[in-house]
């Protein structure tokens, strides 16, 4: 078995009873030199650093032990912490976790905010720009002292620089500092002396949750699902929470970024074969928050991309064999979802739709424009979509 033990800022001291026995009963405890550092003289155990890279470590933790195995680990384990690793690993059979409280739950306390209103964002392996919102307050969760900094830089990017920002270091141990300011202040004059140890309070300015992004929030070339078939394309790949979709043909990469934006933990894979686009479909993605692989051609790229949820399919149906490698790399109970204009790309999609099954839909969308004094209605090019799940 595998205990794994919580541990705060204020050490020993802080633990509940039931854990520190745990501790004092162990025959050998891991976990990373500051949290080793924490424990008393009132435990015996040797105590082993996590090698780098640790998931061997990891993966190899209860070969040669007959005994329990201890690991110490900061705050809430299974928040954003190894005890989700472990029990992925090892099975929630062999892997019992003894929380203690959380960064998240002790920033919120500081911040006089509700944790169920508050979104949690890890940067501990993430980049930066995925922390960027277009409103509402998180709990962000640093790499490190240059975190806060590198944050604040990509919200002044995308015009949130006047968010307010705390930096919240040490949480719940004796050497606890907040300093408030604002994005825009982080950004260009930093203190010089932040904590490894730190998360960031952030409430996005200015709050434009309630606005949709337009096809103007994009950079692109005229190569992108317009906001109207965004919305319906959307709709029939049908996003959960933590899911990864391939987007193939990615254009200005608009569903990716609106399928990393649609739930939590959503990230998206862009395959582009323009240079210039996919320059544009990385400064989307930084933009507006969004986790997005770019990458090359494909079916080329496919390889080392990580399996889709769901694949989206924008551009490149007449490329021969491309959909086939799609089909080949969905998962079995997966959606894909491929749009065309035009009619070689429609002929695809019909012969597709006539093998596969599925459904098969065409949408028209009409513009208002003035027509001399008066307005008239302008059609713009009619999508045909095909979706199935496999």
């Amino acid at each position: 078995m595998i205990v794994v033990v919580g541990i705060g800022a204020d050490g020993m001291p802080g633990l509940a009873e039931a854990s520190r026995a745990e501790l004092r009963r162990a025959t050998v405890i891991y976990g990373s030199k500051r949290q080793l550092d924490l424990l008393d003289d009132t435990v015996a155990a040797p105590r082993r650093e996590w090698p780098s890279p640790m998931l061997p470590a990891l993966q190899t933790l209860l070969d040669g032990h007959a005994e329990d195995i201890h690991v110490v680990a900061s705050g809430d384990p299974l928040l954003h912490g190894i005890g989700g690793t472990l029990i992925r690993l090892h099975g929630h059979d062999r892997v019992r976790v003894l929380p203690h409280v959380s960064s998240v739950t002790l920033a919120c306390a500081r911040m006089g905010w509700n944790v169920h209103d508050t979104e949690v964002i890890s940067l501990v392996t993430a980049q930066p720009h995925t922390a960027v919102r277009r409103g509402g307050q998180a709990i962000v969760l640093s790499h490190n002292r240059s975190t806060p900094r590198a944050l604040a830089m990509e919200l002044g990017r995308s015009r949130r620089g006047e968010s307010e920002f705390t930096v919240l270091e040490q949480l719940g141990g004796p050497a606890e500092r907040r300093r408030d300011g604002t994005a825009r202040q982080w950004a260009n004059d930093p203190p010089f002396d932040v904590d490894d140890l730190n998360v960031i309070a952030v409430r996005y300015l200015p709050d434009e949750r309630g606005i949709p992004l337009r096809d103007g929030d994009f950079l692109h070339d005229g190569q992108i699902t317009k906001h109207g078939i965004r919305a319906v394309t959307l709709a029939a790949l049908a996003p959960r929470p933590g899911q990864r979709l391939w987007d193939v043909g990615a254009g200005s990469g608009s569903v990716a970024v609106e399928w990393c934006r649609s739930w939590p933990g959503c990230t998206a894979v862009a395959f582009e074969r323009n240079r210039e686009r996919r320059k544009n479909i990385a400064m989307n993605a930084g933009l507006l928050g969004a986790d997005v692989d770019v990458r090359g051609e494909a079916p080329a790229a496919f390889e080392g991309a990580g399996p889709p949820s769901a694949i989206f399919i924008g551009g490149g149906l007449t490329q021969a064999g491309l959909l086939d490698a799609c089909l080949d790399h969905l998962p079995a109970g997966s959606r894909l979802v491929a749009n065309a204009v035009t009619a070689e790309s429609e002929a695809v999609l019909a012969q597709s739709y006539s093998r596969y099954g599925g459904d098969l839909q065409r949408f028209q969308h009409y513009q208002a424009e003035p027509l001399g004094g008066f307005t008239g209605w302008r059609p713009q090019m009619p999508i045909t979509q095909w979706t199935m799940t496999k």
